[in-house]
């Protein structure tokens, strides 16, 4: 399945029918009198959120989806049939955002939300309706309200627990690969991961889901490389691993590269925890670990640590450091979720 992180749509609710003039003519019945029915309501365009979706590759190859109109009323007082809705299924962490590229409509984050999108016209009335003391025959109707089109963006965020970030080969494909299911591709050039892979990592009996997103080169915020447009998908991390490759001459420069790229990109993803991890130790020797750690404690933010994913040494002491962020930053969520439930007796 191909990844797609970002689809336009056109959307038109339907339109609602229209309102009847009739008058009852029945055998026997000493009085007649109108008995119009009113028009069924248009269709609305829903947005649901659904489990196992993971890219809006389906929005490649239909980009407009038009709800029904609703029926027109009938006499013997019949209602028109409303239209049927239309329900577009995204994946978890998809926002909807106006045709301007920057107005944030919705942020859908929860498996099961439901969002309508646009509201269909409401049916007109029938002649019915209208009836009243001082006009018993009344012989008007009301056309059903048009239904709405626009135009939104849909941007897909994937919703992980730990973003991966470094730049080409430093070992965060590996890393993945070595801690969870995920079998992302692995090779010794730059630029092997071409889009976001998420795995399922499980430390001490706890499970959290990291995002490997493609490494990041100087300049990215300008363009170069892929860019920065998979940044988005680490957004939502409540902490940031920075791999860096200890075979690199130059450590302390990768790291303060990826650092740079991050206040490039803006929001408060630079603010975010972060751990850095010196990789690929099981290629260095002990001066040049002890050398190198050294170069990144004095520019990296916070703390430093050793590990080699081909061989796993460091790897668990990474994930528990991981972990610790998690359940405290799980922990703080819980406590601002009990002080925003209003009070109850």
């Amino acid at each position: 399945m191909k990844f797609l992180d970002l689809a336009k749509v056109n959307v038109r609710s339907g339109t609602g029918g229209n309102g009847c003039v009739s008058f009852r003519r029945e055998k026997f019945v000493e009085y007649g009198g109108p008995d119009g029915g009113d028009g069924g309501k248009g269709g609305d365009v829903v947005i649901e959120v659904v489990e196992g979706l993971n890219t809006l590759i389906d929005f490649r190859y239909q980009q407009h989806f038009f709800a029904k109109n609703g029926k027109g009323g009938q006499g013997s007082q019949k209602t028109g049939a409303d239209g049927e809705d239309v329900v577009l299924r995204v994946p978890v962490g998809t926002e909807i955002i106006d045709e301007d590229e920057e107005t944030l409509i919705a942020d859908l984050t929860v498996p099961g939300q439901r969002m309508v999108l646009a509201q269909g016209g409401n049916g007109g009335w029938g002649n019915m309706r209208f009836t009243s003391s001082t006009n018993r025959a009344p012989r008007r109707a009301n056309p059903g309200q048009e239904g709405v089109e626009r135009t939104v963006w849909l941007r897909l965020k994937l919703i992980a627990d730990v973003g991966l970030l470094g730049m080409p080969n430093a070992g965060k494909s590996t890393f993945l690969a070595a801690t969870s299911n995920a079998r992302p591709k692995i090779a010794d050039y730059p630029f092997t991961t071409l889009v976001p892979n998420l795995g399922v990592v499980a430390v001490d009996g706890a499970e959290f889901v990291i995002a490997d997103i493609p490494g990041l080169i100087e300049g990215a915020s300008e363009g170069r490389g892929l860019g920065d447009q998979f940044l988005g998908h680490v957004e939502r991390c409540k902490v940031l691993l920075h791999l860096i490759d200890g075979t690199s001459e130059d450590v302390a420069s990768d790291c303060e590269i990826i650092i740079n790229e991050l206040e490039q990109y803006g929001g408060d993803l630079a603010d975010k925890p972060r751990i850095t991890v010196l990789n690929k130790i099981d290629a260095l020797a002990a001066d040049e670990r002890t050398a190198k750690l050294s170069d990144l404690e004095e520019v990296a933010e916070g703390r430093v640590m050793l590990m080699s994913g081909a061989t796993k040494e460091g790897v668990t002491e990474v994930l528990r450091a991981l972990r610790a962020v998690i359940d405290g930053a799980r922990a703080e969520e819980g406590r601002e979720d009990e002080e925003e439930k209003p009070w109850q007796p």
